[in-house]
């Protein structure tokens, strides 16, 4: 019995070799541009450092980042005034951050609001200490960046960085992917491995690796017939939540062994 679809895809053999080369340079793009930008977590001294050598172009506070939605996403931080966090770009397009909490003065009572000091934005004093005693003060976390003159620039600059301008680059091709990967599954061919519902779920994958998979098996293998039933969007929903548990625990894992610089990551 002559398999239809699998004689449809030979007369296709040459755009279904283009379709996952072209998608592949644009992830390996994405991937480049999305790692450099990624935000990396370091320690206070490396900010001293960078304020020090005039490489700190914007700094703020923040309460971490918001990293939900879809992989093309970038991560961006959750900007708060009295927040512990302390974000800033770099010129080489790179952002940072660190834990630096605000300073609170001493005698500050917090009066005027049970969250903040009076008339100051800024977290009320902690009474007790994680040491397990309820009378000591928590320690001082010393200056705040934001107030260092050598900031002073950086604490008012309105404009994009670089490391903007590169996020925002790697969020433009993550959409460009994810858009022509959602039209071609839609308006092109029946897929062979699995069902447009199966291949939908898994192009939701963490990074882009599902698109991946399915330039892969539904493109670049195109010519080979499914050897059973097309697989179901359930299948599909089965596999995406599988999936994205094991990349994440892959990632931590990656992250604990090679490091926050290697494997970056709000």
């Amino acid at each position: 019995m002559i398999d239809v679809r699998r004689a449809v895809r030979a007369d296709r053999a040459w755009p279904n070799r283009v379709v996952p080369l072209a998608v592949l340079v644009c992830w390996l793009v994405w991937a480049a541009l999305a790692w450099w930008s990624a935000p990396r977590s370091v320690d206070a001294a490396e900010l001293e450092r960078d304020l020090a050598a005039g490489r700190v172009l914007t700094i703020a506070r923040a309460d971490g980042w918001d990293d939900s939605g879809p992989w093309a996403r970038r991560p961006e931080p959750r900007y708060a005034q009295g927040g512990s966090t302390v974000v800033w770009a770099r010129p080489d397009g790179q952002f940072r951050y660190t834990y630096a909490p605000v300073s609170v003065p001493a005698g500050g009572s917090g009066a005027d609001d049970p969250a903040t000091g009076p008339a100051t934005g800024e977290p009320a004093p902690a009474t007790g200490d994680p040491a397990g005693d309820a009378d000591a003060p928590w320690p001082d976390p010393g200056p705040d960046p934001l107030a260092d003159p050598r900031a002073g620039d950086a604490t008012t600059h309105g404009g994009d960085t670089r490391a903007d301008t590169i996020a925002n680059t790697a969020a433009l091709f993550a959409l460009a992917i994810g858009v022509g990967w959602l039209l071609t599954l839609v308006a092109g061919p029946p897929p062979l491995l699995g069902t447009r519902w199966y291949w939908f779920w898994i192009g939701l994958l963490p990074f882009g690796l599902g698109v991946l998979a399915w330039a892969y098996r539904e493109r670049w293998r195109a010519d080979v017939p499914a050897a059973r039933a097309r697989r179901t969007g359930w299948a599909g929903l089965g596999w995406w939540l599988v999936g994205g548990i094991a990349v994440s625990i892959a990632v931590a894992a990656l992250r604990m062994l090679l490091g926050g610089y290697v494997v970056p990551g709000g």
